[in-house]
């Protein structure tokens, strides 16, 4: 075969760019092509390469990115011969998130699926050494090239972004860190999870737990401080939710007090004429505590019981409520607030700033 044959006598306009310049073997002997003719094209001088094991670059010179991400793929999912494989389009600024996509046998992740989600401080595809590639674990496939392939007993339901079958950020992030030593490197790229609108932190933190990374000093100073960017946007929606629907204005993070007593705890916002106190709950599972387990919740639900047994309206929101649904908060609010003339006058408690 001479460099200039046709690749097979079927045409390829079914192919994308990208397909139609990354090939398996399989895909090539669809089209008529033999692994005598490949390795002929694949010579020195040649017009191919052979760039992971049976997958083919139908080119000299180095790939491009959506070239590299589309090899990875390739090598690490079974597919049928002559099947089209996932297109690759180019990485936009910012991509479109479509609906998870029939669950794939390879999604990439780490930080590959990190920049293509968007992640500004996540480096240039065209940068990085290793795409990983999520396969389960059960796969017989080996880490080689710029293919590094991570096992997992349970394959997560994969995005599509920009064309391609992608973790979700969480995992993704955790993928990421897992290979990062570099503090300062985590914390921007949980931050930028948070602070980017892109997942919730509980779910980080689980998936952080779930891959056992939470022993990690450089990872626990990184969740604390996605922790405390969580509260600072959980407060700005409260103090937002009683501006723009209207509520009375309570005292804000004040401690309660039995006079002469002990202290009751603290809260986010208190209504002394009405006895209605609000509380965030912050937690993420940071060490996979069941709920009734958690030292954190049981203080939560302890001082809940005593304050209501004093005849305060204890209203409980998660940062969650608070961005998915903030005027449904402010009606639950509203409602603790208009039924206190229906109950009994609550005991006397000193109002302390925090």
């Amino acid at each position: 075969m001479t460099h200039n044959t046709p690749l097979s006598p079927r045409p390829l306009r079914h192919l994308s760019e990208t397909q139609r310049r990354v090939l398996t073997t399989a895909q090539l002997r669809a089209h008529g092509v033999t692994a005598a003719a490949v390795d002929a094209q694949c010579r020195p001088g040649g017009p191919w390469q052979q760039f992971l094991p049976g997958v083919y670059l139908l080119h000299q010179g180095p790939p491009t990115s959506e070239e590299r991400l589309h090899a990875v793929l390739l090598y690490a999912t079974r597919s049928s011969p002559g099947g089209p494989a996932p297109a690759v389009p180019s990485q936009p600024d910012a991509p479109a998130l479509r609906p998870p996509l029939p669950q794939p046998d390879a999604v990439i992740t780490g930080l590959a699926a990190l920049t293509l989600y968007g992640f500004t401080c996540s480096p240039p595809l065209t940068s990085l050494e290793q795409i990983d590639v999520l396969v389960p674990r059960m796969r017989r496939l080996r880490s080689t090239g710029c293919a590094r392939v991570l096992r997992t007993p349970a394959m997560p339901a994969a995005h599509q972004v920009t064309g391609l079958p992608v973790a979700p950020v969480p995992r993704a992030l955790a993928d990421a860190v897992a290979e990062l030593p570099d503090a300062g490197t985590v914390r921007r790229l949980l931050t930028e999870a948070v602070r980017g609108g892109h997942c919730d932190p509980a779910a980080v933190v689980g998936e952080l737990h779930q891959a056992r990374l939470l022993s990690r000093p450089h990872v626990v100073d990184a969740v604390d401080s996605i922790l405390a960017e969580r509260r600072a946007m959980a407060e700005d929606r409260l103090y937002r939710m009683v501006r723009e629907y209207g509520l009375p204005e309570p005292v804000w993070n004040v401690d309660l007090k039995l006079p002469g007593g002990p202290c009751l705890g603290g809260l986010d916002a208190y209504w002394p004429e009405q006895a209605v106190a609000l509380e965030l709950d912050t937690r993420a599972p940071r060490h996979g505590f069941r709920q009734e387990d958690d030292p954190l919740w049981s203080e939560y639900a302890r001082k809940r019981e005593q304050l209501e047994r004093l005849g305060i309206t204890v209203v409980h929101v998660t940062p969650r409520k608070l961005r998915a649904a903030l005027e449904q908060q402010a009606t639950v609010v509203r409602t603790a607030l208009m039924a206190a003339a229906d109950r009994d006058p609550a005991a006397y408690v000193e109002v302390l700033p925090r």
